[in-house]
């Protein structure tokens, strides 16, 4: 979690999502909190805060913040995936857990239902849980619950399962009640039950899920111009499980992507880097993996490498309440496949809940990159966009005074710019160019500035509505800036 939104809850205080703590070793009491927030909208736990907002830190060592976040696991019933982190805020040390929105409620803590009221944390009463329980009923079961139709005995790849509890056991975030045998390892990570694999279990440890659930290939393609055509460099269809195939996606991302390399000063090693931040790339991946829409079986994930960008698509919008401006500051996870990403979670591949978004933007920063793009669309899907460093020498202003060849930018794109320092529907920015044709101004003169990441849609989920504004980016704001100069 960045440091500003933990400065943002201090500032907040305690309420309905936000609960302070003085300290961190009473387990129960910090379970019964996490356990409230699942029952409710999710919220985030502060310890090292006392309860008017002070700052005193905490007094522990690694080793204790795991044996939190393990105790706080093993606790849960049914199983969720809540974040565990340690950060530096004003010299002093804070534990930070962040609690996403249940979507299998009624959850427990040690066999006991709490509720959020308020800013407090209660029992929840009969009548309470009678009407979680109804409502469960009537919710249709998630698609990752549903039973698959593979045969757990035969099906099951044993060599995934062990890798898994390898990763978990690493990791220290969870315990089996016996790592020896695969079937009850799966039941512990509850994507198997009654001697059956869920739909996520098949994903994630099935030997070759897509002869069931063809939706579940990943395919990737490397093309040798910026438009999509038929000729390709590399093309590639990835089958198997979850982790072994996002693994081998990233293999196929780094081999397809040049390497850049750098001298250092006060170095005489030369320094090779792929083009991309081999970081946010991974990360970009998981998070396809994690968020996609299972359920259609046309839906999927695909992979397309260009010269001068780099797209990740999944199936499937962005969940509820998320949005691709959303993104760009951080948000409150809200999980479409709980299990899925509990199981990435404990393996180490979902470090930060909920703030993946983030760390992606933070590595192109770091390595003076345009910030990437996401779109969101319920029948396109979600692509995320990774530019070239071509572009990121005209709009970082680390790199400034390097900056060889402008873009390609018309006087008229340039004054659209400037007009988009305040939100500016399509018909104002029209204006300036004396254009008629709002398809042609769009594909002509809005898509390249978007896609060099220098103004932005706020209403990214309906390009063409008639309520749509357009604003500029940082990197819009730091490319004005160099014209200046």
């Amino acid at each position: 979690m960045k440091i500003e939104k933990i400065k943002e809850l201090l500032m907040l205080g305690e309420g309905q999502n936000v609960e302070f703590k003085s300290n961190y070793r009473n387990l129960n009491v910090i379970g019964q909190v996490v356990c409230s927030f699942l029952n409710a909208q999710g919220g985030y736990i502060v310890c090292g805060v006392e309860d008017n907002g002070k700052l005193i830190g905490i007094d522990g060592s690694d080793a204790g913040v795991k044996v939190l976040e393990q105790g706080v696991q093993q606790g849960l019933s049914p199983k969720a995936l809540v974040s565990v982190q340690v950060q530096e805020v004003e010299g002093k040390s804070l534990l930070v857990l962040e609690v996403p929105a249940g979507q299998d409620l009624p959850y427990a803590f040690r066999d006991v239902i709490y509720i959020r009221v308020g800013q407090y944390t209660r029992k929840a009463d009969i009548e309470t849980i009678r009407d979680m329980v109804l409502r469960k009923q009537v919710e249709p079961e998630r698609w990752e619950r549903r039973f698959s139709s593979a045969d757990i005995e035969h099906d099951t790849d044993m060599d995934e399962i062990r890798s898994a509890v390898a990763d978990i056991q690493n990791a220290r975030r969870a315990f089996f009640r016996d790592a020896q045998k695969p079937f009850g390892v799966l039941e512990d990570l509850y994507v198997a039950k009654y001697g059956r694999l869920t739909n996520g279990g098949d994903v994630l440890f099935a030997r070759n899920p897509a002869t069931r659930l063809p939706q579940v290939r990943v395919r990737a393609a490397c093309f040798t111009d910026d438009k999509a055509s038929d000729t390709f460099r590399d093309m590639k269809s990835f089958e198997g499980p979850l982790v072994s195939v996002l693994e081998q996606v990233f293999d196929f991302i780094v081999r397809n992507t040049p390497t850049t390399v750098q001298f250092l000063k006060n170095r005489l090693k030369r320094q090779d880097e792929s083009l991309y931040p081999a970081d946010a790339i991974r990360e970009g991946l998981v998070n396809a993996f994690a968020h996609r829409d299972y359920a259609g079986p046309s839906g999927g994930i695909s992979v397309h490498i260009y010269p001068k960008r780099l797209e990740i698509w999944n199936s499937g919008s962005l969940p509820e309440g998320i949005t691709p401006e959303g993104l760009i500051k951080g948000h409150l996870s809200v999980l479409r496949n709980p299990d899925i990403a509990h199981v990435l979670y404990l393996r180490g591949f979902m470090e930060k809940l909920g703030r993946g978004s983030v760390l992606i933007l933070h590595a192109c920063k770091e390595r003076g990159l345009p910030y990437p793009v996401w779109t969101s669309d319920e029948k396109a899907g979600v692509r995320l966009t990774f530019f070239a460093p071509e572009l990121a020498k005209e709009v970082t202003p680390e790199v400034a005074g390097e900056v060889g060849t402008r873009l390609a930018l018309s006087q008229h794109q340039v004054e659209i710019l400037r007009k988009c320092m305040t939100e500016k529907g399509i018909l104002e920015l029209m204006a300036v160019t004396g254009r008629r044709d709002r398809t042609k101004f769009r594909h002509q003169v809005l898509n390249p500035l978007m896609e060099a990441g220098l103004i932005a849609m706020l209403i990214p989920d309906k390009p063409t509505s008639s309520k749509q504004k357009y604003l500029l980016t940082p990197e819009g704001k730091n490319y004005l800036e160099i014209l200046k100069k």
